[in-house]
């Protein structure tokens, strides 16, 4: 019996604002509080709440024979407690129904794990505390930014306890093998590796709307037959955008009709259901072991990093950052740790790609006119950060050099009172002089 697992990364980036030399030393203002604020609230509108509802509304009709697995990224948590509470609020109403399992990520959704193992960890350990806060449990599903993965990273998320790795069926990985199996990663026998079905996945997330595709329009039941074709199948893992509803494609494009109509359709064939990510793992034994030594993504561009370390820019940029880790964590401020983290959400270096093939969907813009824009806006606020990161550093020698002065000064004062002390403990008092007596 084959099971369908839908999985949608929801994930809203700070955007940065147009930061130049002038604002240096001036102010530490990075982001553009409008534009964020307007961009959330907008999707908020349009893609979170009537899609929210939708589900819920499925979840009513259909009980638990339909469910799915959404990923929520730090960044998109911290723009629902700060500007649409309501979309918070709306999630955490998924979440009640048990129908939805939530996955943990970094928090920031960085790339974290190329650059700085520390960094992925307590990113990744302090995302899976929120969600378990927010939503009632402890995630047992990861799934990374951009499904970013090698070998090295499922060993350090079994190291973590997680039980479940999300990811893309890339080819080059596969070779003749199905990405609609169970695996598990090579050296980690006890994990499992759910893998992305591309093709029928990029069918929503990319063509739903492309009136020039030749399968347009897709509808529930067109869709539903492609799956029913793959009866060999175990498992088909549909991963996609949530902005594929009602942002990538709008509302008249009958995405929510088409979503509203898709798990009647799949389900009447009796031989197919859904499941979430977690049920999946512990339904079917991995088929064999799949070796990742270098990392993929779901990039369309052969799969690889092209999308943010293509150029010299990128590089650049994130070799910069994460040169600062180790300073950043060892001052312990509150307001660096959160600047730091945002500036590596993924968004910001592939807003300085150039490769001819890579476009932006409409939902996901570049933030600048051009990648040389946000090249030179990114630098110019890591610039600013680095200045507070040694001001900081200045401040805190400082602070230690004058309690190390206070130290001296009391140990020394304790010493000078120490050697002439009245009726000192331990020392016996001298006796008093007698006076001559006198004689007669």
């Amino acid at each position: 019996m084959p099971t369908l697992c839908l999985c949608y990364e929801v994930h809203e980036p700070y955007r940065l604002r147009r930061y130049t030399v002038f604002d240096m030393g001036q102010n530490s203002v990075y982001e553009d509080d409008d534009k964020n604020c307007d961009a959330m609230l907008y999707t908020a509108r349009v893609c979170y709440l009537p899609m929210n509802d939708l589900l819920l509304k499925l979840f009513r009709r259909y009980g638990k024979d339909f469910k799915v697995t959404l990923c929520i990224s730090g960044t998109a948590l911290d723009q629902f407690e700060q500007y649409a509470p309501e979309v918070l609020e709306s999630f955490q109403a998924l979440a009640e129904t048990g129908n939805v399992e939530f996955a943990a990520e970094t928090a920031p959704h960085s790339l974290a794990f190329l650059y700085s193992q520390q960094e992925f960890v307590l990113q990744t350990e302090a995302h899976a505390k929120r969600v378990k806060k927010l939503f009632g449990k402890k995630p047992a599903t990861y799934r990374n930014a951009e499904l970013v993965y090698n070998n090295d990273m499922a060993l350090t998320l079994r190291d973590l306890g997680f039980k479940t790795v999300l990811t893309e069926g890339a080819d080059h990985v596969l070779g003749w093998r199905s990405s609609n199996f169970v695996y598990c990663p090579i050296d980690a026998p006890n994990m499992r590796l759910l893998l992305r079905n591309a093709p029928l996945s990029v069918d929503l997330g990319k063509r739903f709307s492309d009136r020039s595709w030749n399968q347009w329009p897709l509808t529930a039941e067109k869709y539903a037959s492609w799956i029913h074709a793959q009866s060999d199948a175990e498992v088909i893992n549909l991963f996609n955008d949530y902005h594929i509803f009602g942002l990538r494609n709008k509302a008249d494009s009958g995405i929510f009709d088409f979503m509203e109509a898709l798990p009647g359709a799949i389900m009447a064939n009796p031989d197919f259901n859904f499941g979430t990510a977690s049920e999946v793992s512990k339904k079917y034994k991995p088929v064999g072991e799949v070796d990742v030594p270098q990392f993929m993504s779901w990039d369309e561009a052969g799969r690889a990093l092209n999308a943010w370390l293509g150029n010299d820019m990128q590089k650049d940029a994130i070799h910069s950052l994460y040169s600062l880790a180790r300073q950043v964590r060892q001052l312990d401020s509150p307001s660096l740790l959160k600047d730091f983290e945002r500036l590596q959400t993924a968004d910001h270096f592939h807003n300085m790609s150039t490769k001819w093939f890579q476009s932006f969907v409409p939902d996901r813009p570049n933030s600048f006119p051009s990648p040389y824009d946000a090249y030179i806006a990114y630098m110019n606020v890591l610039a600013d950060f680095g200045m507070r990161v040694a001001e900081a550093e200045g401040k805190e020698e400082l602070a230690e050099e004058q309690e190390a002065k206070k130290t001296r000064a009391r140990a020394k004062k304790e010493e000078d009172d120490g050697e002439t002390p009245k009726n000192a403990p331990g020392k016996r008092a001298a006796p008093l002089a007698r006076k001559p007596r006198k004689t007669v």
